[in-house]
């Protein structure tokens, strides 16, 4: 495999070398749709929470575009390097998050995977008993949305450090 190569699933696939479609620009009403759904699941959320779980999603992912966002957004926000690196390790490197975070990224973990296993009834009970019901809807609805946008960036082949926000 040749370091251009991305192995996935038994499947080698090359990655896009430039951007395939302008979505904002081809779609602007979903454009918008998705920066509304957007903006409206992170009301009421701890701003570093959002990114931890916007990192998180982007990681499983394999989403460099929003990695790469999400990360630089985390540190303006005053976001520790230390934890950064710990995201893609956070169960491994617990001691790093709160209980609440570790809910929240166990959470995200189960919805960005729903497919492998849906989303364990330990994994949400656990969630629950940190986020009340409007605060556990808003967690989803952000997990929902960094999964659309993970999909929107790598469908149209966005490249890392051209945030175009």
């Amino acid at each position: 495999m040749t370091t251009t190569e991305i192995k996935t699933n038994d499947r080698t696939a090359a990655p896009a070398t430039t951007v395939r479609l302008n979505f904002a620009k081809a779609a602007p009403k979903v454009f918008r749709a998705v920066i509304g759904l957007d903006a409206a699941a992170r009301e009421g959320l701890d701003p570093a929470l959002v990114e931890l779980v916007q990192i998180r999603s982007s990681h499983l992912n394999r989403c460099a575009y929003c990695l790469h966002m999400h990360t630089t957004d985390a540190r303006r926000a005053g976001e520790s390097e230390e934890r950064l690196h710990m995201v893609a390790v956070w169960r491994e490197a617990g001691h790093f998050f709160t209980e609440r975070e570790r809910a929240a990224l166990a959470l995200t973990d189960a919805v960005t995977r729903v497919a492998d296993a849906g989303v364990p009834d330990e994994v949400y009970e656990r969630a629950a008993a940190h986020f009340g019901e409007q605060e556990l809807a808003q967690l989803l609805a952000l997990i929902l949305t960094i999964n659309t946008w993970n999909r929107i960036a790598l469908a149209t082949a966005k490249r890392a450090g051209t945030d175009e926000r």
